[in-house]
């Protein structure tokens, strides 16, 4: 697979080991930037260029990095085709019945839903909240899960790439 990465400042090391690790996986990665360790560069520069690729279908997916990971999510889904999801750690379903009927308590169930509900093609990880370890479990357990192909998914995702 292909795959667009990028960050600010705040991941600039993670996303370098991450590189390594997808690349060891037999992926191939754009790393968009940035270049060198810089305090004080701004998200957008980096997050926009590597949205515009998973956008164009130039890269199949994209994960990208930043403090929190919210507005690094937020640049990316200003693009058409862009369904950029957020991962800050684990968290345990409430015993919420999904669709299908069944409780989850699978801790990374969200990360599972992303792709097989949401087919999120990008995905924003909070560098200051989640361990380099955890990072590589996710992007692994993300990148390997299908989306589902159901119609209400099939559905709702044509309507939100649709031009409004």
């Amino acid at each position: 697979m292909t795959i667009a990465l990028a960050t600010d400042h705040a991941g600039y090391e993670q996303l370098l080991e991450l590189q390594k690790y997808l690349t060891g996986l037999g992926h191939t990665c754009h790393n968009f930037g940035p270049t060198k360790l810089d305090p004080g560069d701004d998200y957008p520069d980096f997050i926009s260029m590597a949205a515009k690729a998973v956008a164009s279908g130039h890269c199949e997916a994209g994960v990208i990095l930043g403090g929190s990971g919210q507005g690094e999510a937020m640049a990316a889904n200003r693009f058409k085709r862009v369904r950029c999801a957020v991962f800050y750690g684990p968290a345990v379903p409430k015993g919420v019945i999904d669709a299908e009927g069944s409780i989850s308590h699978d801790p990374y169930e969200i990360i599972k839903l992303s792709r097989s509900h949401n087919n999120a093609n990008m995905l924003s990880l909070a560098s200051r909240f989640v361990s380099f370890a955890e990072m590589k479990q996710v992007v692994k357990m993300w990148l390997d899960t299908p989306f589902s192909n159901a119609e209400r998914h099939t559905r709702r995702i044509r309507k939100l790439d649709q031009e409004i």
